[in-house]
């Protein structure tokens, strides 16, 4: 009965915001009455809360193991805690996807009922949200029905939940994921009606930029909480593949980096409002495509969530017409949309103009990489596959030379220009430190790698040139943004990590049996299998290698696992890792041989931990600079 109600209240949803589309495409070509508007504003409240209401409906079905529910009988259990219970909702496709419109609609509410009630984009925004959602819940009811039973009777017991998925970061790792791609609805929305308004003289900048910074922050935990998971959780001992639902999940959030910092100049200076524009549609457009493609099933992908070309094909046109809808009505106001004033060369709005051109170039050569194999299969039937080595040839580079603009960038002045003397004065003491940091690098590795050298060179470059402008300001008594110096310290450490971590770390099979020991390098000097042990754990049973590692003269005890499933009859590699400052020791057990003996594979990876934690200091810079605002 309450999965009935449950879904009764998703349909009256629908109806009401039909009637609120209806009601503002009416005050769209009317002239409104004030009581008409709130009668429109509280139709979306109530339509809003509807989707709440009957999303917590579904969470109480899944924690009461109401397994009459296709969906809940097929990915969960009765013996899960609680917690997993209600994250095994968005472990698969209908249940990510009402996940998906519950953070849509959390979002669109907060932003409408934010705005002033007399605010001349109100109208328009709740519009445009309201035939987004609407799209959204259409698309989860008529081709991904969650409330769907199993008649005429249930079942039992339930099929569980993925092994792979009973994790705390991949359980969080979806949620921050979606509040980051829908949350940029909000600069979507309200660009467009901006555009549709045609009062150009409105100021629009100042009233998405916390909302922007907030999704970015959510996109950027949820990126950095799935590359630590798959590296601790799914043996493969990396933290990032070029996977192709990983590649859709970078291209946002290098449109909304770029948005963020045209959103700065646009609001600061008046300029690059054109170009601001366009990076508010491309990345709710950028994060349609990433649904479309996860959801379609067209390409193969650890990752994706379903496996129906006629749900792709609802999205694909539903995301292309709304994309379709708001590049239509920019172009339309293109000739309108000049800015008052010109990019100056040498200032920092030409070195940010800059660097945004390569942010999107870098996102087309990623678009390129993930549309290139389907295009081909669907030309000569032929399946390709775009892997590292394009990304690193092509992607790499550019973002490599934006790093140097971003330095640039650091000293330079709003709407004034740098004299080449002061440039060089400013780069001089940051280059010359990266280059003797980088020599004292070679000395020690004798590793030499062009794109990792660039690399290590360039994120030396930002941390030096925030680093010391910091200093300069503290020593001068003068204004720091402290929000500012350490994202882009932390984007800075990044680069010198990722490149870093390419040179160092390294990789060895091994195949022991019990009992016997062999020296693997200078570090590692004696590898031992110790033993086996086979026993039963809750819901799997578990083969547990017990091995030693005398490592730079320490002892070290690491305890890999494969687990067996039996509810669905999976294995899973459970990593066994030794963490610390500079380097991870990495350690998976893989199948047993004929002969007795069991494969390990050995993973040394250097500064692999500094890879979350400057995605820790891009967010914390991030939340300082959104609190600074607040209290501006």
């Amino acid at each position: 009965m309450i999965g009935e109600i449950a879904h009764f209240l998703s349909l009256a949803a629908v109806l009401l915001l039909s009637l609120v589309l209806i009601f503002n495409l009416f005050f769209f070509f009317n002239k409104i009455h004030p009581n008409q508007l709130t009668l429109s504003m509280r139709l979306f409240n109530q339509s809003c809360w509807l989707v709440f209401l009957s999303f917590g409906m579904y969470v109480y079905l899944a924690i009461s193991d109401d397994f009459s529910i296709a969906y809940i009988a097929s990915h969960s259990n009765s013996q899960l805690p609680i917690f997993y219970k209600v994250t095994s909702i968005w472990s698969a496709h209908e249940g990510s996807m009402f996940l998906w419109i519950v953070f849509l609609t959390a979002w669109s509410i907060l932003f409408v009922n934010s705005l002033d009630k007399n605010h001349p984009l109100k109208k328009l925004t709740m519009l445009m949200l309201s035939l987004i959602i609407l799209g959204f819940l259409l698309f989860l009811l008529l081709t991904s029905n969650p409330f769907e039973r199993i008649l005429p009777f249930g079942v039992l017991e339930g099929a569980d939940i993925n092994p792979v998925l009973q994790d705390p970061a991949l359980a969080i790792h979806p949620p921050m994921l979606y509040l980051g791609y829908v949350g940029f609805v909000i600069s979507f929305s309200f660009i467009t009606a901006y555009l549709l308004n045609g009062n150009f003289e409105l100021q629009w900048e100042q009233e998405i930029k916390s909302w922007s910074f907030v999704a970015w922050i959510f996109l950027t935990i949820g990126i950095a909480l799935g590359s630590w998971w798959a590296y601790y959780e799914l043996g493969w001992g990396g933290y990032w593949f070029w996977d192709p639902v990983e590649n859709v999940a970078l291209m946002p959030w290098l449109a909304a980096t770029a948005f963020m910092h045209s959103l700065f100049a646009s609001s600061k200076s008046n300029v690059l409002k054109t170009w601001t524009m366009f990076l508010g549609i491309l990345i709710f457009a950028l994060s349609l495509f990433g649904a479309f493609i996860v959801r379609s099933g067209i390409i193969d992908s650890v990752h994706s969530f379903a496996n129906d070309p006629e749900r792709g094909l609802y999205l694909l046109g539903f995301s292309g017409s709304i994309t379709l809808l708001a590049l239509t009505i920019f172009a339309y106001r293109l000739p309108a949309l000049n800015s008052s004033k010109l990019v100056v060369t040498g200032s920092k709005e030409s070195f940010l103009s800059m660097n945004n051109i390569l942010m999107i170039t870098s996102i087309f050569s990623i678009f390129l990489g993930v549309t290139y194999p389907l295009i081909i299969e669907s030309i000569t039937g032929e399946k390709v596959s775009i892997g590292p080595p394009y990304y690193n040839t092509i992607f790499a580079p550019l973002i490599l030379i934006a790093a140097v603009f971003i330095m640039i960038s650091v000293n330079a002045l709003w709407q004034r220009s740098m004299p080449l003397r002061a440039l060089f004065v400013t780069m001089f003491a940051p280059t010359m430190l990266s280059l003797l940091s980088l020599y004292l690098i070679w000395h020690a590795t004798n590793i030499f790698s062009i794109l990792a050298y660039i690399g290590i060179f360039s994120g030396l470059l930002i941390l030096f040139s925030y680093l010391l402008r910091t200093l300069v300001n503290v020593f001068n008594k003068k204004f720091i943004n402290k929000g500012s110096a350490i994202a882009h310290i932390g984007l800075g450490l990044l680069f010198f990590a990722v490149s870093m971590n390419s040179i160092l770390s390294y990789e060895k099979n091994l195949n022991l049996a019990p009992g016997q020991s062999i020296s693997v390098n200078e570090s590692v000097r004696e590898f031992s299998f110790k033993d086996i042990q086979v026993f039963q754990a809750s819901n799997h049973d578990v083969i547990s290698a017990q091995v030693s590692l005398l490592q730079d003269g320490r002892e070290i005890s690491l305890n890999p696992q494969k687990r067996k499933y039996a509810t669905r009859g999976q294995i899973t590699s459970e990593s066994a890792i030794h963490a610390s400052v500079l380097k991870d020791t990495y350690l998976t057990i893989g199948d047993q041989l004929e002969n007795g003996s069991w494969t390990f594979s050995l993973r040394i990876n250097y500064f692999i931990k500094w890879i979350w934690f400057s995605a820790t200091l891009m967010v914390l810079g991030m939340l300082l600079t959104i609190f600074k605002k607040k209290a501006s």
